[in-house]
């Protein structure tokens, strides 16, 4: 189905980078009544990590670091303002905590993005983008997104935010069994504990693959939820390692320490992301590791092994049977085999940031190597007129944060100030005068 609208920006995604975006474009543009947005979401309805979901998940950074609040704290959309319209700010402080439950973030993003549904079409996952061609030069480009029913749409755009997010990481030894429902991604916990019937009273022997934040909270919601089932903690390294996030570290996560990290040369940004690589990837808050290890050493003092920690354990293979999930186990210590047979395996693996590299296939001759300038826009070649913009996929040059939530608020800034110098340089839809912010007009 083609849309006749030539929309000025199109938005792949509108998970929490993109609705930065929305807030900052209503908040920071000024004279957008012509402005015509969207944003394309696969989801039919708001979800952050839905099926992560789980109770006893906290947030990993205060709450200040929401969508808008280090940008501007008098912002409608703060999380503050989202606990007062909601009769909890008194009863939040009384927690006396700055890192409320995933869950509730989760609400507070939802609320957000409830304020900007008419900017968004949920239930459309994005193919491909591919380059509308005028005498050899990319005039704009043609989003093609397809909904549930299969129905495809085709939209022109003069600028485009990929903000699609990660993929689950299937480790190759278990890519035989991708398509057994026995076999599943962290990413899809809950929905399929929920498919196979999951209750308090089910009886399993599981197997949790990662040595992670989604590991601990998976280990910890089967052994609180869910008494009946048996659960091995399997990992390549010696120990559940804690995050570092003490004070001066986390000063990484600053909007100047993006300026220090972009300024460097390639191989000095990837000495600083290895530097501090454990304040982001495998590794466990510490309070949660507190809590695995007493429920271990409880079963000591009740000797009764309910589950197990199989630390310095390298999977060498995986196979399938009416039996259960096999799994050969390498003791990394001494080099000796164990066989294993489980009825669920979780897969507490990661995710991997390339989708911007699948969407935008059919403009690679176009975009080089996918490099990005400061304000995270891809150096593309004189023949591409269109602005396209990354979130979430330039660690490499921005450094650990660009993947997590504190710097949207900031890089959401960024990328307004240079999308309106964009249609400035190309058609004047702005006029440069003090005004009062306005809503964008949204256009499908």
């Amino acid at each position: 189905m083609n849309e006749n609208t030539l929309h000025d920006l199109i938005g792949v995604g509108f998970g929490p980078s993109n609705l930065a975006l929305a807030i900052a474009l209503e908040e920071q543009v000024p004279n957008t009544d012509s402005l015509k947005a969207l944003f394309l979401d696969r989801q039919e309805n708001y979800q952050w990590h839905g099926n992560t979901l789980v109770s006893q998940s906290e947030l990993q950074i205060s709450f200040l670091k929401d969508l808008v609040s280090l940008r501007n704290p008098e912002s409608q959309y703060s999380f503050v303002n989202y606990l007062h319209k909601h009769q909890r700010l008194v009863d939040f402080i009384n927690l006396g905590t700055l890192y409320p439950c995933r869950m509730e973030f989760n609400d507070y993003l939802r609320w957000v993005a409830g304020h900007f549904k008419q900017w968004c079409r949920y239930g459309e996952a994005v193919q491909r983008i591919e380059p509308v061609l005028h005498g050899g030069t990319v005039e704009h480009l043609n989003v093609i997104s397809r909904n549930a029913d299969g129905v495809e749409y085709r939209r022109e755009t003069r600028a485009l935010v990929v903000s699609a997010g990660g993929t689950p990481k299937f480790p190759a030894v278990f890519e035989g069994l991708r398509h057994d429902s026995r076999v599943f991604h962290h990413a899809e916990y809950l929905s399929r504990l929920k498919k196979i019937g999951m209750t308090p009273a089910t009886s399993l022997r599981v197997a949790i693959i990662g040595s992670g934040q989604s590991a601990a909270e998976a280990f910890i919601d089967l052994n609180d939820c869910h008494p009946g089932v048996r659960a091995d903690l399997i990992f390549r390294g010696s120990a559940l390692k804690p995050s570092d996030s003490t004070p001066f570290v986390n000063e990484i996560f600053a909007p100047d320490f993006t300026d220090l990290i972009f300024r460097q040369e390639p191989a000095e940004r990837a000495r600083i992301i290895r530097e501090y690589h454990n304040t982001n990837y495998s590794v466990v808050d510490a309070d949660l590791i507190e809590r695995i290890y007493r429920i271990f050493y409880r079963q000591k003092v009740e000797n009764k092994a309910r589950h197990t920690y199989r630390r310095l354990m390298q999977v060498q293979s995986a196979r399938a049977d009416e039996a259960g999930i096999w799994l050969d186990l390498q003791d990394m210590s001494d080099g000796q085999m164990q066989r294993e047979c489980y009825d669920l395996v979780i897969l507490a693996t990661g995710y991997e940031r390339k989708s911007h590299r699948q969407l935008l296939a059919p403009l690679e001759q176009y975009l080089g190597d996918f490099e990005v300038d400061r304000r995270y826009r891809i150096q593309t070649d004189g023949r591409c007129k269109p602005a396209i913009y990354m979130q979430g996929f330039c660690e490499a040059t921005h450094g650990l944060s660009d993947t997590l939530l504190s710097v949207l608020p900031f890089r959401a800034s960024e990328i307004a100030a240079s999308l309106r110098e964009h249609f400035d340089n190309e058609t004047p839809l702005y006029k440069r005068v003090e005004m009062a912010p306005r809503t964008i007009g949204v256009h499908a």
